[in-house]
């Protein structure tokens, strides 16, 4: 069981991975700062722990530290709401923290040979968005996840929490040619089914899309997937919806597209 340490002074050194995390510039999560993953709450901080991530330390309340410190090979930090508060620069419902440094990103050709169902990812930005496909894809039986140009970090702090952790045990790579990569997948025997919201594709439910080895490409709400990605996918599908609604959030189109290929 780790031991577990009383902070008491909101400038102990031993809080540095915590402190200030409401500025942008000092934040550990942020591109220029340390790249560290930052895990909220028990059950995050749990997946955290089964994770390849390595831990660095934990910081809470005392109450939620305990439910986790037996499991925890790092240095587990204990003091009072009002102390977090100082330290992180806001109140945390969630009682606990954990930072761990980022791990090796394997090499897409592992990931395609061991994957059947993947998602790509075109230009999605925002960090909530993505730390919600990850959940879904977590859920719904995708292997892993490609990120093509203009996406967000999926290890941000915002995409942890909103992925319930998901982020963490989903494995993801970069893709750094665009949309060149694609045809590493097709090589591999993967169909590219493109999801818009044009009028032209073909209705998912009629798509006859089979469930080995399918790459769903997905593009960011607004501008939806470029057309250089269209033109690079096997098939571009929809989901039908209601007169005057003329698309859906990212994540909950892929939850439907995840879903019905499992249901095939």
């Amino acid at each position: 069981m780790g031991e577990i340490v009383e902070v008491r002074d909101a400038n102990d050194p031993r809080l540095a991975d915590f402190r200030d995390l409401t500025l942008a510039d000092r934040r550990p999560d942020r591109p220029g700062g340390r790249g560290l993953v930052i895990a909220e709450g028990v059950t995050v901080v749990r997946r955290l722990l089964d994770s390849p991530y390595p831990p660095r330390a934990v910081f809470g309340v005392p109450a939620k530290v305990a439910q986790i410190a037996m499991d925890v090979a790092a240095p587990c930090y204990a003091g009072s709401a009002e102390l977090m508060a100082q330290v992180v620069g806001f109140h945390l419902n969630r009682g606990v923290l954990a930072t761990a440094d980022r791990a090796p990103v394997p090499p897409v050709p592992e990931l395609i040979a061991r994957s059947e169902h993947v998602a790509v990812l075109e230009g999605i930005n925002d960090h909530e968005n993505l730390g919600a496909l990850f959940r879904n894809a977590a859920a719904l039986g995708v292997d892993a996840v490609l990120l093509g140009p203009g996406c967000a970090d999926p290890l941000y702090r915002r995409s942890v929490r909103v992925s319930m952790g998901h982020v963490l045990q989903v494995p993801f790579a970069p893709l750094r040619r665009w949309p060149q990569d694609l045809e590493v997948l097709r090589a591999a025997g993967f169909r590219i089914v493109a999801l818009t919201p044009a009028p032209g594709a073909v209705p998912l439910m009629q798509a006859g899309v089979v469930t080995s080895r399918v790459a769903w490409l997905l593009g960011a709400e607004g501008s939806g997937l470029s057309s250089v990605a269209l033109g690079a996918a096997d098939l571009a599908v929809r989901i039908p919806m209601a007169p005057g609604v003329d698309s859906l959030n990212v994540a909950t189109a892929a939850a439907i597209a995840f879903a019905g290929a499992r249901r095939v």
